[in-house]
């Protein structure tokens, strides 16, 4: 991903995974990423605008979505609660939703971010203050993260 943040793919939490969890200088980020097809539209182009106005996304054919924003708050809430109980001291948790293929058009400073992760999520986080985590928090959070993502026993050939 980027220098100096440690990056974890589908860590296994109660009954969900989250899809994505960045932890570094930051702070600590639970990503929720979400497909959606264009759809082609008229003239054989398709729009690959969402537009979030802090409430809800709002897609090019009048579809409106809240579920993915709320995911994304409910897990960040689960792995801030889990982590500052794991590491004994309040832990913040951000959440993000990225929507890969799709252009995010931001009409309101409210809500979380909502990206696309080529574009957007690398700057969202580098240009964030960098001390927000001490070096010895972050190693707190790895190891403990570490600890939950590791149990799985390798296969037998």
């Amino acid at each position: 991903m980027f220098s100096g943040y440690h990056v974890y793919h589908d860590f296994p939490a109660e009954k969900f995974n989250i899809d994505h969890i960045l932890i570094g200088p930051a702070g600590v980020f639970a990503v929720e990423t979400k497909t959606r097809s264009k759809r082609i539209a008229a003239r054989g182009k398709s729009s690959v605008e969402i537009t979030y106005d802090g409430k809800s996304l709002s897609f090019p054919d009048g579809y409106h979505d809240v579920k993915p924003l709320t995911q994304a708050k409910d897990q960040a809430s689960w792995l801030e609660k889990w982590l500052s109980s794991a590491v004994g001291e309040k832990v913040k948790v951000e959440p993000i939703v990225t929507i890969p293929g799709w252009f995010v058009k931001r009409t309101s400073p409210e809500g979380m971010a909502v990206l696309n992760p080529k574009k957007g999520i690398e700057s969202y986080i580098t240009s964030r203050p960098k001390n927000i985590l001490s070096d010895a928090m972050i190693k707190r959070i790895v190891h403990q993260i570490d600890q939950r993502c590791r149990n799985i026993e390798p296969k037998e050939r």
